[in-house]
């Protein structure tokens, strides 16, 4: 089998390379897929490795099924046979199995985001504490980041740090929450996505036998987007290859962009420590853009000084350069760059689905938008609401839920009065009450009402526990479309959405029986062996927002940065390059913080395959404010020589003070900074180390003062606009700057 002959020296080295711990660098465009791809299928064929003792951990669903698929054209059906999912998938598969070694079942709930949630909203308003406070996606996000560092809810409590970092956010009861919600899952048989990887640490620790286990299942592991691993994940797979020593990790430090997730590039830069015989190749070959993208990308990443050293480069055309947009205002940039689609597309033969437009939040979508809808382009805007979001279709996923695991506390608030069965609040409550003062769980309540309940609500909750007695007969001997089938039906769901004539009510019912063709889809599929309703709900516990996106048809497609990794698109706009906004305001405190953000950018650049288009508005709404905009210092850091100023669209398209034009080499038109460029010159501020924003109601002109970007400066002048007061500063390194004190962090120094 010839497969070898189709990779470059680098790539090939990178297949044939299979022992031992190895780590493939691979820029992007750098065909990794392929090489991963390969490397399995060598790894089978060539070498004679068991397929069953290989285990290959991606990131989302959709490209472990599309490497599965690839591998089989290879090499045959045997492909099938390798452990290949994402980390959450794996492990979960591996949990069911090992449940009851840390005390679980093994049709234990898998709750998504919402279910948290809502878990987290009930605790905040039982220990009657304040929800603006509390917010639960602010709570999620802080137990999640615990998991995420296996900060167990008893470290968590009794960690003195913690503690005061709580106190200082002003949230002292988030240990007690983040300890009920635990317990709340456990006693619901339940897990969240955080915990399938906690656990999985926890299962490894404690049961020697068990990771013995495993460890020599799987002989050779590989691991792609390493840069993207937490540490829950790192010791993971760590401690899977502590034996043979046979692990490949598959990464990009240039591409490191989720440490808001809880990713931490250390993992791949210091992954030589770790395995001082590690073997290093570099793929820096790109296939995907123009010389021009390729050397404007490479302009941007070399400012920064945490990274892996490498030179990609690119056989392909020279290009186009990269044209540089500058609007008015963010709705004049919606229209500007909906002009440029509308050119690009009559000028070039191209469809709707050769664009993308991307920018750093979702809220810069409005005005892009509203421009594509004038000009009738259609588009898709990505990381919307996803299917299995719908409030119809998560009220028919709680019942199945239910149907597996009747512990499921978050599933039997959702469908113990839907439809309305005269089972009021009041009802439910003295269940929860019941269930928590006996110690037992609400099923078993439920299942014996009489001795809780009275009257109506008594005989109500016992026709649902009947019902549900019955689905679970159903689900022991039905495959996964007979039961769901049976729910829908008997519920009484599908009969209200019917009976609901408006348009919204019909979209809800085709919702449902569009539910029901996935569901009859996955138990028609061969590749499905087990047909059973918990199979189908794992499966679908486990999707990522990717994996959900699967419209295919032509149209421009708008998503956050953060959401085109991954992804590639003839003609990329990068929207909104604006101080604050890209790099984010959020992200400035620190060196570490503003080489995430350039990377973000770089990861921006190098989706474009054969035109970049960068652009940034004059001023643009913000806080319900119009605010004047200062162009990013990334702007600034991409090398002049390719950069070229869009003349063509708008009549307000002149440099401002931040850019003269000058003619660059091969006649394109470039960018020189003037002399002098506020904000980019200059170093980085390290804000002092009692940096604490002062109150500055009584600011007074004369006075020294402290910013956390801009550093030290002088007050010249204070003005009220309007409501607002408006200080001008002149800052020793970053020259004259007006900010509105509403908003401005200062803090004052004599």
């Amino acid at each position: 089998m010839d497969y070898l002959s189709s990779l470059n020296p680098p790539q090939r080295e990178a297949v044939e390379h299979t022992d031992g711990p190895l780590m493939i660098i691979a820029g992007a465009g750098s065909g990794k897929t392929r090489v991963l791809t390969i490397r399995i299928a060598h790894l089978i064929h060539s070498k004679g490795i068991d397929p069953f003792n290989i285990l290959s951990l991606t990131f989302t669903n959709k490209a472990a099924s599309e490497m599965k698929h690839r591998i089989e054209q290879l090499i045959g059906l045997e492909a099938r046979n390798t452990w290949m999912g994402t980390f959450h998938s794996t492990f979960a598969k591996i949990l069911r199995v090992e449940a009851s070694r840390i005390g679980y079942p093994s049709n234990f709930t898998i709750y998504d985001s919402e279910d948290s949630k809502s878990l987290i909203r009930t605790i905040v308003k039982e220990k009657r504490l304040d929800d603006k406070v509390y917010k639960p996606s602010t709570v999620l996000s802080r137990i999640s980041g615990a998991k995420n560092r296996l900060i167990s809810w008893q470290t968590y409590i009794n960690d003195p740090h913690v503690q005061a970092d709580d106190d200082a956010a002003m949230k002292p009861k988030m240990g007690e929450i983040y300890k009920t919600y635990q317990e709340r899952l456990f006693k619901s048989s339940a897990m969240d996505f955080d915990d399938l990887l906690f656990n999985t640490n926890v299962l490894f620790r404690d049961h020697a036998d068990v990771l013995n286990k495993y460890q020599q299942r799987f002989k050779y592991v590989m691991v792609d987007e390493f840069q993207d691993t937490n540490l829950s994940q790192y010791l993971i797979t760590k401690r899977l290859a502590a034996v043979h020593q046979n692990i490949c990790v598959v990464g990009d430090d240039a591409q490191s962009i989720y440490a808001f997730r809880g990713a931490n590039i250390q993992n791949i830069l210091n992954f030589e420590k770790d395995y001082p015989d590690l073997f290093v190749v570099k793929l820096e070959q790109n296939y995907r853009s123009t010389k021009s993208i390729v050397h404007t990308a490479n302009s941007i990443i070399a400012k920064n000084k945490a990274q892996l050293k490498k030179n990609i480069w690119t056989d392909n055309v020279h290009g186009e350069p990269i044209e540089l947009i500058k609007a008015a205002s963010d709705n004049e940039e919606g229209r500007i760059v909906a002009s440029a689609i509308f050119e690009q597309k009559n000028n070039h033969q191209l469809k709707n689905s050769d664009f993308a437009i991307l920018y750093r939040t979702n809220s810069q979508s409005r005005a892009m938008e509203e421009a594509l809808r004038k000009m009738n382009i259609n588009y898709r805007i990505v990381g919307g609401l996803s299917f299995y979001q719908r409030r119809e279709i998560k009220d028919l996923m709680a019942y199945l839920r239910f149907v597996v695991n009747p512990a499921d506390e978050e599933a039997f608030k959702r469908v113990i009065n839907y439809p309305k069965r005269g089972i009021g609040d009041t009802s439910v409550e003295k269940i929860m009450i019941a269930a928590y003062e006996h110690d037992i769980s609400i099923w078993e309540v439920v299942s014996n009402s009489s001795s809780f309940l009275t009257g109506r609500a008594a005989a109500s909750v016992e026709d649902f526990s009947i019902m549900i007695k019955s689905f679970v007969i159903e689900m022991e001997r039905k495959d996964a479309y007979e039961v769901a089938s049976s729910v829908a039906k008997q519920s009484g769901i599908l009969r209200e959405l019917y009976e609901d004539k408006t348009i919204e009510g019909l979209n809800r019912y085709e919702n449902v029986q569009e539910l029901l063709n996935a569901i009859k889809n996955y138990v028609d599929s061969p590749e499905n062996e087990d047909k059973s309703l918990g199979s189908f709900l794992q499966e679908i516990a486990l999707l990522t927002d990717e994996d959900q996106n699967k419209q295919d048809t032509d149209v421009v497609t708008m998503m956050t940065i953060h959401a085109s990794k991954g992804l590639e698109f003839k003609n990329v706009f990068v929207v909104g390059m604006e101080e604050d906004l890209f790099p984010s305001q959020m992200m400035m405190q620190s060196r570490e913080d503003l080489e995430e953000e350039r990377r973000l950018f770089y990861v921006a650049a190098t989706r474009a395959m054969e035109k970049l288009f960068l652009s940034y508005a004059m001023t643009r709404y913000r806080y319900g404010r119009l605010l004047n905009c200062e162009p990013s210092r990334f702007l600034d850091e991409v090398d002049p020589t390719y950069l070229k100023v869009n003349k063509k669209l708008g009549s307000q398209m002149s440099i401002g003070s931040s850019f003269q034009e000058r003619e660059g080499t091969n006649g394109f038109v470039g960018l020189r900074k003037p002399a002098v460029r506020a904000g980019t010159t200059a170093k980085v501020h390290t804000p002092s180390p009692d940096f604490k924003p002062s109150n500055t109601h009584n600011l007074t002109e004369g006075m020294k003062v402290e910013h956390p970007k801009f550093g030290f400066g002088q007050v010249h002048k204070i003005e009220m606009e309007g409501a607002n007061r408006k200080a001008f500063i002149h800052f020793d390194n970053f020259g004259d700057k007006t900010l509105l004190l509403s908003f401005a962090k200062l803090r004052i120094v004599d």
